[in-house]
């Protein structure tokens, strides 16, 4: 099998370094810019599988370059790495065209996984929508739809319905949830996750579930 081509785009040398390393030896095909103006080079002259896109560059900030490659209909598949991972930050990065995100420092384990995870969803339309079944999401216009009718959900639920579906018949874990959803940690929103998953079951009906997973989160799927 030919290994997956990903651009590291990074501008700490050192972490550059390890990151290029480690993917190299997972089995990945590697290539590394330290600038989006070097990025958006190397990405012309070549195709790649995967972007994995510091956003705190020289010059250029990588928020810029994803958006003019979204711009150009480059649907390369972007997994942006931050140092400030608030949660406007995060909203805005994934309405930039971002499909993943880690917050720096993050554990590599994790990073590979979710690259692989991109690998395997990786569309080949453009298509900004998320599916699950008869379920569809949206996510530029921010609509969603459940067998073909518009269903409403609060800006909270909406947000947790794109987490679940971007990470589909995948276990997103209740961690995951408080920090995107409300930007904190796990132990102050323990109920409250209950109960916006609880909301989103209701709303679903029984055609798409969301499945607990004792121990570690929850996973949507379709009937």
């Amino acid at each position: 099998m030919t290994p997956l081509s990903l651009l590291v785009v990074e501008d700490e040398v050192r972490l550059a370094e390890s990151l290029c390393k480690g993917l190299k030896e997972e089995g990945f095909q590697v290539e590394w810019t330290d600038a989006a103006e070097a990025a958006a080079r190397t990405m012309a002259a070549r195709r790649f599988e995967l972007i994995v896109l510091d956003l705190q560059l020289p010059g250029k900030s990588g928020l810029e370059l994803l958006r003019e490659m979204r711009a150009a209909g480059d649907d390369t598949p972007a997994l942006i790495l931050t140092a400030h991972g608030t949660l406007e930050e995060r909203i805005k990065g994934l309405d930039s065209g971002a499909d993943d995100y880690l917050v720096k420092p993050f554990a590599f384990a994790e990073l590979v996984a979710r690259i692989r995870a991109l690998a395997r969803r990786k569309a080949v339309s453009s298509s900004p929508t998320l599916k699950v079944g008869p379920l569809e999401f949206d996510t530029s216009r921010r609509r969603v739809r459940l067998n073909g009718e518009p269903i409403s959900f609060s800006p909270k639920e909406t947000m947790l319905l794109e987490l679940l579906m971007r990470h589909a018949g995948q276990n997103v874990t209740r961690a995951m949830i408080a920090e995107t959803v409300w930007d904190s940690d796990l132990n102050s929103f323990t109920n409250l996750i209950d109960v916006f998953i609880n909301r989103l079951r209701q709303k679903l009906g029984a055609t798409v579930k969301i499945q607990t997973v004792r121990g570690v989160g929850y996973s949507i799927h379709a009937e």
